[in-house]
């Protein structure tokens, strides 16, 4: 079975980070995607869409250095749902989920819009590669 979501968008806002009670850390953003089309009457319509995405494992490091808010990105992740009881009224979310070597985070736009990666943060992304399990 496959379960993949490709998506091309901008992050709405800064990305919070939060440690879980065994040490590892959890990014969580959101990210709009735009559809653009004429109507009818030729006039010019869009639609905006938000994902929720949660980035865990050495992917964090890359949003914690590289993603804030206007960052555009590529992302490949998995799609999970969810729901939850509030008030009485069930709710149901959809989250994509960047976690394991099937996830993929891209930072798009311009050379001069991508910070330059400093020494520490290579050896982030060579240390990536050994969590490659083949």
């Amino acid at each position: 079975m496959l379960n993949k979501i490709t998506i091309i968008g901008n992050v709405g806002k800064n990305p919070e980070i939060r440690t879980t009670k065994t040490g590892k850390e959890i990014a969580n953003f959101s990210v709009a995607t735009s559809k653009s089309w004429k109507d009818q009457d030729g006039q010019k319509q869009t639609k905006t869409s938000w994902h929720r995405v949660s980035v865990f494992g050495g992917l964090v490091n890359i949003v914690k250095s590289y993603v804030k808010a206007g960052t555009k990105l590529y992302l490949e992740g998995e799609m999970e749902y969810g729901e939850y009881e509030k008030d009485g009224h069930k709710n149901y979310t959809a989250t994509i989920i960047l976690s394991g070597f099937n996830s993929n985070l891209i930072l798009l736009g311009s050379k001069e819009d991508k910070p330059q990666m400093s020494q520490q943060d290579s050896n982030a992304l060579d240390n990536l590669e050994d969590e490659i399990p083949f």
